[in-house]
């Protein structure tokens, strides 16, 4: 056997040893992250629940805010089922948080300005970016069979 031959097998050896170890490293990984995220959403939700109900009123900004960790949480469950990253949910929780921001910026002013108008046109651009996503998954569907049907039904 020639010398070539011979570390062409050592290679194969131990790329069949340590390709499933990198494998579980990544696995691991990539679940302890995402139960570290989600941990910290249902964490975070609770406290700023725990915050409302200290205050013993809730304003349409902490309803919102609610809906961003609903947001997130789901994104999280959806990646956590599919691993793939949902970007429709990301332009979700970007629209939310603009409608947030617009409540509380006329609350504070009470008076039409600038502000309003970029906020506005905004979320009309996340609107238009959320079509347009839509429109493409539709049309060029992904690779992968269900994962746009199971995106849908959550």
């Amino acid at each position: 056997m020639t010398e070539p031959q011979k570390t062409t097998m050592i290679d194969e050896k131990l790329h069949r040893v340590t390709d499933p170890l990198g494998n579980l490293m990544v696995d691991l990984f990539h679940y302890v992250a995402l139960f570290a995220i989600g941990g910290t959403i249902v964490w975070s939700a609770v406290a700023a629940f725990a915050v409302m109900v200290e205050q013993g009123a809730a304003s349409i900004q902490d309803i919102l805010l609610l809906f961003i960790y609903l947001e997130l949480g789901a994104m999280v469950g959806i990646y956590f089922k599919t691993n793939h990253m949902p970007t429709r949910f990301l332009i979700y929780v970007g629209i939310t948080v603009l409608t947030r921001m617009l409540i509380g910026d006329i609350e504070a002013h009470h008076e039409p300005g600038i502000g309003i108008i970029y906020i506005t046109g905004s979320i009309l651009l996340l609107a238009f970016a959320n079509l347009v996503v839509r429109f493409g998954s539709h049309r060029y569907p992904s690779s992968i069979p269900g994962l746009e049907r199971q995106t849908e039904e959550t």
